[in-house]
């Protein structure tokens, strides 16, 4: 399918669609806790941004939700939506983000999240160069948030055995992770500081 394809599509559908190369991933509504934990980490982080620039006035950072990161150059018929993100401002409004606009991106993942799924996406965010990845893992037995872990875009490839050859051209690697019993919350300094008290991410 192509962008402008699905643009004919009724709103209702389209906005369940990512296409990865043309091809149609359908994506799940999540559970209401999904919508809560998601609108509060995006408010975290949007709070967090406009805290660094007041220092850094020369920079510019925007925190959304679910908003299409089109990861080509140009065209559209290949686009991931993540939960939350950071990413420059943009010289117009109405603008779409492309990943080299963005900073960081992130996903609220339930338990019935499988992993293959994680890893494909993460994996397409990785290689489209988008420098941070989030994972916001819920817990299995309440309606709270199990795990935050931040990953760092890796672009030198690991050493491997010789003749074994990396399956993507870039990769993650954990940076940070962080649990409800840290007393500091969410607490990392990039791509900006960020200090998130685990008071403002209770359901």
């Amino acid at each position: 399918m192509t962008w402008e394809e699905l643009e004919r599509l009724p709103e209702e559908i389209a906005e369940q669609i990512e296409l990865w190369d043309g091809r149609v991933v359908w994506l799940r509504r999540g559970p209401a806790e999904h919508q809560t934990f998601t609108n509060l980490l995006w408010s975290g982080l949007r709070t967090c941004a406009r805290d660094a620039m007041t220092h850094q006035p020369e920079q510019c950072w925007k925190a959304t939700t679910e908003t299409n990161v089109f990861l080509g150059h140009t065209g559209k018929s290949n686009f991931l939506t993540p939960d939350f993100l950071v990413h420059r401002c943009l010289d117009q409004p109405y603008q779409d983000v492309r990943a080299s606009d963005a900073l960081l991106v992130g996903e609220v993942l339930s338990p019935s999240n499988t992993r293959s799924d994680i890893e494909a996406k993460k994996g397409r965010y990785a290689s489209a160069g988008i420098p941070w990845y989030w994972e916001v893992h819920l817990a299995a037995e309440a309606s709270a948030i199990a795990t935050v872990r931040a990953f760092g875009l890796q672009t030198t490839p690991a050493v491997l055995p010789d003749g074994v050859h990396p399956l993507h051209p870039a990769n993650y690697i954990a940076a940070g992770e962080w649990i409800p019993t840290d007393t500091n919350g969410i607490d990392f300094d990039f791509p900006f500081p960020i200090h998130i008290p685990w008071s403002e991410l209770q359901y």
